[in-house]
């Protein structure tokens, strides 16, 4: 059994948990399919992206998150056979302030911020989060971007960005627990890392794997829930 009530701060990955971005990327690809008459799905265009977007961040791992998520939609629409001109990649990549948060996101974080210091994870860039925590209204300790470490999960830069950080928050590493959704991208670098994780499981209730790549290494992880709002009731149970 995992106490909660042993831990000291939290780590999270930012999108697919806190924030939806499978709606914010599927907002810009349905249009653009559908101006292509391609008549796919959300879903379908979501599983067509994502292992573009995972392979620009591996070969370019200094790429602003902006020009990863264009250059991954130039790349998705090569593999469809339709041209994805410079305006559509250039409105996907500006598009990350414009997702939306999961509706238990807010509330989740600030309940949570009674009983942990809370810590940003997260694949993008530092103007990107910026926007996105206008919807979340968090109040985090540290914040670690993919623009900070020059490289994008599951690659380790974060976790070793993660562990000089700990220390000026009064943190020891037995006092973290990692929160995220994806497997590929958090789970099984958790893992490798030796960290204790939560898996926010968004995608409960659907099938497949949407933006995210099948994880493609060892994954374990502590306790599951279906949102964040189900997590924040446990740790305000095990606090109660």
């Amino acid at each position: 059994m995992t106490d909660l009530t042993s831990f000291k701060a939290l780590s999270f990955d930012c999108y697919g948990t806190l924030i939806d971005w499978e709606a914010g990327i599927a907002a810009v690809l349905a249009p653009w399919a559908a101006e292509r008459g391609l008549g796919l799905s959300d879903e379908e265009l979501l599983v067509a992206y994502a292992d573009h977007e995972a392979a620009v961040e591996r070969e370019a791992p200094a790429t602003l998150y902006s020009d990863v998520l264009a250059e991954a939609f130039r790349r998705t629409g090569a593999g469809l056979g339709a041209d994805v001109g410079d305006d559509w990649a250039r409105r996907l990549g500006a598009s990350v302030p414009d997702w939306p948060a999961f509706p238990d996101s807010a509330d989740a974080l600030a309940r949570l911020a009674e009983h942990y210091r809370l810590i940003i994870l997260s694949n993008v860039h530092r103007d990107g989060f910026a926007g996105s925590n206008e919807r979340l209204r968090g109040t985090f300790a540290a914040i670690i971007t993919a623009e900070d470490v020059g490289a994008y999960k599951p690659a380790g830069n974060h976790f070793r960005a993660l562990d000089e950080t700990l220390p000026s928050l009064g943190v020891a590493r037995t006092e973290l627990l990692h929160v995220a959704q994806s497997l590929f991208h958090d789970h099984v670098p958790a893992k490798r890392e030796g960290l204790p994780s939560v898996w926010i499981n968004r995608r409960h209730d659907r099938p497949g794997w949407g933006a995210t790549p099948e994880p493609s290494g060892d994954w374990s992880y502590s306790l599951e829930f279906p949102s964040m709002g189900a997590f924040a009731d446990a740790v305000d149970q095990a606090f109660g």
